[in-house]
């Protein structure tokens, strides 16, 4: 199930887009502005408005595009700004696509599928670092301090996903919808479990895998 997020500060269509993404098999997040937006797990996908308060959109988007962590996010502009100007500097500035304010939901709906198979068919980040662990995606592997650990599926696919979002405390609904594609409230044993084998195998390392008491977990100091 892909995570996107609806960046924009009137509240009706933020809960308007929200809703209709939730009602068409996307798990959808609205934010007023970005100021948390960085300190939140990574998306699959972001619909971004220009005009905010405090930083607007083509700031944010800027941020995003120059950080590692979102460079590869892809964006939909969601604007009331429609002159070819604002088109043009947006999608020249790194946005995926732009709708024009106001717009249809089904059209919104078939816009972001259709960003989401062009963003998948992109190579995904392949190498990721963190201390002495290093995983390099495309090859399937995994190592700590240059020597090769063998991991199963899950635990691949888990301890990537905590890499994407070093830092960042993830709870263990989100853990289990991105790695296990569905959302369970009462499966926490599984994901328990796959972090206590996975801290085993990356030895020393496994201590950055930190329990975050009634939420989740992180990788992190």
């Amino acid at each position: 199930m892909s995570l996107i997020y609806c960046i924009e500060d009137d509240e009706s269509i933020r809960e308007l887009v929200v809703y209709a993404l939730n009602n068409n098999g996307f798990e959808a997040v609205g934010f007023e502005n970005g100021d948390t937006l960085f300190d939140s797990p990574i998306p699959d996908l972001i619909i971004l408005d220009i005009m905010l308060p405090g930083e607007d959109g083509y700031t944010i988007l800027k941020k995003l595009r120059s950080n590692f962590r979102t460079s590869d996010i892809p964006i939909i502009m969601l604007t009331a700004k429609t002159s070819e100007f604002d088109k043009v500097k947006s999608l020249d500035m790194g946005a995926d696509d732009y709708i024009e304010k106001p717009f249809g939901i089904m059209e919104l709906i078939s816009r972001v599928k259709a960003v989401l198979r062009r963003s998948n068919k992109k190579s995904t980040t392949t190498k990721l670092i963190f201390k002495e662990i290093s995983m390099d995606y495309e090859k399937y592997r995994v190592s700590v301090d240059d020597k090769e650990i063998t991991l199963t599926h899950k635990e691949f696919e888990l301890l990537y996903y905590l890499m994407k979002n070093q830092e960042i405390v993830l709870s263990r609904n989100q853990i289990m919808n991105k790695v296990w594609d569905f959302d369970f409230e009462g499966e926490t044993r599984t994901i328990d479990v796959h972090i206590r084998t996975l801290r085993l195998k990356l030895g020393k390392a496994g201590k950055y895998i930190q329990t975050i008491r009634n939420v989740g977990y992180k990788l992190g100091d």
